[in-house]
Formats: structure tokens, C-alpha cells, sequence
């Protein structure tokens, strides 16, 4: 297993060296979220009973921010080792597909969630939500970093270039994330908006995550764990198949 400490090891070292880029801009991006939408529509958009707007903004600003980073950790690492060249240097040692998929992933679940802790201790000073099942709240955080790291991974697979995994990018995790209940309970919906919210796979997760710091939800909890987690165990599969086929990553 040394191969995959050695891989893993380099995965963090890769953002942490940049951790101005790569965890501090994430955290001030939040930050300036959290300002602009607290102070627009904390007189207009209700929330759950007894949680005011900017409390039940602040977890759905964290998880909002773990998904994107686990997201571009894997999927930017492997598309640069890709067109520099040095993805050579990751194929010829003897590491097994699935030692490969576990640092990447794990690496990018550590990214997001120091991304998270950052950018929940700075918006501790606008308000303190409640944490009624810290548990809950861990298991969604870690279970939805790994979904977007592995859909990371697909990506950078994918992707020759980079203005196609910007597309990916762009036209697929930007609008799941924004539009999964991050600045909204989807129970204010209309009916048609409700239902189609309930179609996005990343709402489970900020959802799920919600409920461990507020203790409701507008999906049952088990339903979104049960959710993310067979996501996850479908990515998993098509990341692992990708990897020992080699797709586009022998040449």
C-alpha cells in the first residue's frame, strides 16, 4: 500500500501549498454569499420554524463549498497530470486501479472538508446554528465530498482539455449546487419547482446536512442518506471500470 500513501500524500500536499488559492478563496467566496444573501433576504424567505434565515444559511454555505472543492481537487489534478504529461508516472508504477480511485477521492474529502471547517468558523460571527446531530452532519459532509470527488474524477477522466472539464464544470455541478436549497427551503416552492428539486441529487446532501445542525428537513433524512449513499456506490462503479480500462488515460 505504499503507493497509495505516496499518491495520496502528494494529493494533499498539491492544494495545501496553494491553500491561499485552494482554501482561503473558497472561504472568502462563502463569506461574501453569506453577506449579500443574509442581509437581502433574511426579511423575505421563510425557513424552517424557529431557525432564522441567516443560522439556515450557513450549513447550506458549507456543504455548498465542501462539494466544489472535492469536485475541482481530483478533477483538476488529473486533467493537468494528463496534458503535462506526468499521469505517466502514475500509470507505470505497480498501483492498482482501486489504490489509485482511494487516494484521489480521500484526498479531495480531506480538501472539502478543511473547506468547510474554514468557512463555517467565519460565519460563526454572523450566527451559531445549532448542531442537534453532529453525526448526521458528519456523515452527509463525508459522504457527499466523496460523491463530488468521484464525479470529480469522472470529469478529469473525460476531459482532454480544459475548457471541456469547464463545461462539465459549469453546466452540470454549478447548477445542482445552486439550485439544490442552498439560499432557499424548497418547501417555499411552487408545486412543479418543489418536485424538480427533489430530482437533483445534490439537494439530498445539503439537505441531509441541514438536518444535522437543525434537526429538520424537507426530505426524510434516511431517504437522502440512502440516496447519496447509492450515488455514491453507482459513481464509484463507472470511476473503478474507467480506471482499470484505462479510459483515456493510456495512450
Amino acid at each position: 500500500m505504499s503507493g497509495f500513501y505516496t499518491l495520496f500524500y502528494k494529493e494533499i500536499l498539491r492544494f495545501w501549498r496553494v491553500a491561499f488559492q485552494t482554501v482561503a478563496a473558497p472561504v472568502l467566496t462563502a463569506l461574501l454569499y453569506l453577506m449579500i444573501f443574509s442581509h437581502a433576504l433574511s426579511r423575505h424567505v421563510d425557513v424552517f420554524p424557529g431557525v432564522g434565515y441567516t443560522a439556515f444559511l450557513i450549513p447550506g454555505l458549507v456543504m455548498m463549498s465542501m462539494l466544489q472543492n472535492a469536485f475541482a481537487n481530483t478533477s483538476s489534478s488529473l486533467i493537468q497530470s494528463k496534458i503535462t504529461g506526468n499521469i505517466v508516472f502514475l500509470l507505470l508504477p505497480p498501483l492498482s486501479h482501486l489504490e489509485f480511485f482511494t487516494a484521489y477521492v480521500l484526498a479531495a474529502v480531506v480538501r472539502g472538508l478543511v473547506v468547510g471547517v474554514g468557512v463555517f468558523a467565519v460565519t460563526l460571527w454572523f450566527d451559531l446554528p445549532a448542531l442537534s446531530h453532529p453525526l448526521w452532519a458528519l456523515a452527509f459532509a463525508v459522504l457527499g465530498c466523496a460523491v463530488l470527488a468521484t464525479l470529480g474524477l469522472i470529469a478529469g477522466i473525460w476531459a482532454d482539455k480544459f475548457d471541456q472539464l469547464a463545461a462539465f464544470q459549469n453546466f452540470l455541478i454549478m447548477p445542482l449546487t445552486f439550485l439544490s436549497g442552498v439560499f432557499y427551503s424548497i418547501h417555499t416552492l411552487p408545486p412543479f419547482w418543489r418536485g424538480l428539486s427533489h430530482a437533483n441529487p445534490v439537494f439530498y446532501m445539503i439537505d441531509g446536512f441541514r438536518y444535522g445542525f437543525f434537526g429538520q428537513s424537507d426530505a426524510p433524512p434516511l431517504l437522502s442518506l440512502a440516496v447519496v449513499s447509492g450515488g455514491l456506490l453507482v459513481l464509484m462503479a463507472l470511476a473503478l471500470r474507467l480506471l482499470r480500462a484505462g479510459y483515456k488515460l493510456r495512450h
